[in-house]
């Protein structure tokens, strides 16, 4: 028993599937957790303020967050269609799907490579884009998916496209969000629709199929508007078992990720399943986004259907889209109205709850004590991670954030709805700049 303990406490700190640090390789950053390393991010700053290391424009409508590796910043985009409502966007020319490479020392476009050409494509909600699902970037490789319009791997050097995949059927029916996932040379997709659900792995060199489940669950409906989800699946360890742990509606499955072949269920309902899962405390902790308990926490041990081994539940002010922040014993959250939140992770009870100003759909982010939230208006709230509510600053830039924030080396990386800005304390720019000479 104490050599599972020490386990659950080892993995429950980060996922088996991270880079260093300085590399936020993901949705989330390197652990898949929305935590940094950084002890230096700036902490107030504003437009035209001497942190705006540059602002950069990215024009279209695209709500993916950046992945930094190195000096490169990658992001997917896609055009600005306005005539959403009608069911199924009409377009005078194909919908045109990008990824574009921005240089994080200059802030200049460095590759914006179309990828794929849509002539029909689906109807996307007015509130999402044709852009949403984040990439996942390693050492001269960047992946990045754009539901079922596509997936393909390029060179970060060249921008040249190693492989595609457009053969993966689903009806996103509101427009498609979930990230790209990887462990090992699998890159895994989650594609929950209204007509079909499953969990597919690739191998990441040659984009070809190792395997794919479908969900295989009494979805206790035949409305596909309930069958649809848009979370990203974690990768953890537990007492030697490797896990890949996807939420998606009614209930999540944990897969074993090299075959596939499901470990164990936790029934919890729900639908729109958006939030990251996180581990920690021995316990696994499920965003549903809708349902009678949107949160819940459940220990990862044991096969089949684990639902009796829920050990709390909440439905208390849980954010529908933002994912969650774990620290130690400590969960805090904002959720879309703008209510913060810190629970006990234990437990589950409250500690504090207060509405800040705003609305947030970007997930946020801790570094060294501190928690950001980035509004879709454009407010930044930062607070300390802590028992009591102390909020430390309130910044405001230009335009509003769906996309969650990055972290690349002592600098914030942020993806308004129209720009990308790399924001740094001049004081850490200017010892890291003598440092080089």
């Amino acid at each position: 028993m104490r050599s599972m303990i020490c386990a659950l406490i080892l993995w429950g700190m980060c996922s088996f599937a991270v880079a260093e640090d300085e590399n936020w390789n993901q949705f989330r950053g390197p652990r898949g957790d929305g935590t940094s390393k950084a002890t230096k991010l700036p902490v107030k700053f504003g437009e035209g303020s001497p942190e705006i290391v540059w602002k950069t424009p990215l024009p279209g409508r695209a709500w993916s967050s950046p992945v930094v590796w190195g000096k490169q910043i990658w992001v997917t985009n896609s055009p600005e269609v306005h005539n959403l409502a009608e069911g199924q966007a009409k377009l005078d020319q194909p919908l045109k799907l990008s990824a574009v490479c921005i240089d994080l020392d200059s802030g200049k476009v460095v590759h914006d490579v179309v990828l794929f050409e849509v002539d029909k494509p689906q109807f996307t909600h007015g509130t999402n884009s044709y852009g949403s699902p984040t990439s996942y970037i390693e050492e001269g490789r960047v992946y990045v998916h754009f539901g079922a319009y596509g997936t393909a791997c390029l060179d970060t050097k060249t921008g040249k496209k190693l492989w595609e995949r457009t053969d993966l059927p689903c009806n996103h029916f509101r427009g498609p969000g979930s990230s790209v996932a990887v462990y090992g040379d699998l890159l895994y997709l989650t594609m929950d629709g209204y007509d079909v659900q499953y969990l597919v792995a690739l191998n990441k060199l040659t984009g070809e199929t190792v395997w794919k489940k479908d969900r295989n669950v009494d979805f206790g409906t035949t409305d596909g508007d309930a069958k649809k989800a848009y979370s990203t699946p974690l990768l953890i360890k537990v007492d030697g078992r490797e896990m890949l742990v996807s939420p998606f509606a009614s209930a999540t499955i944990a897969y074993n990720p090299k075959t596939g072949d499901p470990l164990w269920t936790v029934r919890h309902g729900g639908m729109n399943a958006a939030g990251r899962p996180l581990f920690g405390n021995g316990l696994v902790y499920i965003s549903s986004a809708d349902g009678p308990s949107p949160l819940v926490a459940v220990s990862p041990i044991g096969k089949g259907d684990i639902s009796d081994k829920i050990a709390w539940k909440s439905n208390k002010a849980i954010p529908k889209r933002p994912s969650q922040i774990l620290a130690g014993d400590l969960i805090f959250m904002i959720n879309d109205g703008g209510v913060a939140s810190c629970l006990d992770a234990k437990t589950g009870e409250v500690i504090w709850s207060k509405r800040l100003p705003g609305e947030y759909w970007a997930s946020p982010l801790l570094a060294n004590g501190l928690i950001y939230c980035c509004s879709q208006k454009g407010e930044i709230q930062v607070f300390k991670a802590a028992r009591e509510l102390e909020v430390v600053a309130e910044n405001k830039l230009d335009d509003g954030f769906i996309a969650s924030p990055a972290v690349a080396g002592e600098s914030l990386i942020l993806r308004s709805k129209t720009h990308l800005y790399r924001i740094e304390d001049p004081a850490v720019r200017a010892n890291a700049t003598a440092a080089t000479k």
